[in-house]
């Protein structure tokens, strides 16, 4: 892709992103190639189905989340890499929920971001898990895919998280990873 080209479709993705936050997916394109600062041509010539411009936008920001692992990684010990990356991918699901509706609608261009997503955030999660785990700062039993789920399910009530909700949700749940199972005795009743 050409310099000018690639600069008109990142614009695009961006712009997109916003309008799509702000205004749902359903927003008028001018809105989309005003923020964008190109013409409607330019976005029909990347994008012809507004679908094609969610998906993009979608695969765009998976990538931008599961690409942020490698440097909290590089900046953190492997603990706190993983709570901010957590944290990242907390915001990131309760960012995409106007997108829901879309994705789920059954247009056939979404069929294939489900896999997109556990393949991206998977490999990503499990290293950063792995890393915890071998330098013993999180516990050895969690599963990847419990953990993304359960970090989805606290972003349920973040469309009205005026208070940080979400944001402590998580924390707490990343301090149960820290519980070392055994270490600790409970009575039961």
């Amino acid at each position: 892709m050409r310099a000018d080209a690639q600069r008109n479709t990142d614009a695009l993705l961006t712009a997109a992103a916003e309008v799509f936050a702000t205004s749902g997916v359903d927003a008028p394109v001018r809105q989309i190639t005003a923020k964008a600062g190109v013409g409607a041509g330019t976005l029909y010539r990347h994008f012809p189905q507004r679908s094609a411009l969610i998906a993009a936008v979608f695969r765009n920001e998976v990538d931008a989340c599961a690409d942020a692992a490698s440097s909290l990684a590089a900046q953190h010990e492997p603990a706190e890499a993983l709570a901010k990356w957590l944290q990242r991918f907390a915001v990131f699901i309760a960012t995409k929920r106007g997108l829901s509706a879309a994705l789920h609608s059954g247009d056939p261009a979404y069929d294939t971001l489900p896999s997109y997503f556990q393949q991206r955030f998977m490999p990503v999660l499990s290293t950063l898990l792995d890393t915890a785990v071998k330098a013993g700062e999180i516990r050895s039993d969690v599963d990847p895919e419990d953990l993304l789920r359960a970090t989805g399910n606290l972003t349920l009530p973040a469309q009205e998280d005026d208070k940080g909700h979400t944001q402590r949700m998580v924390a707490l749940l990343i301090d149960g990873l820290r519980y070392r199972y055994g270490t600790h005795t409970q009575e039961t009743r």
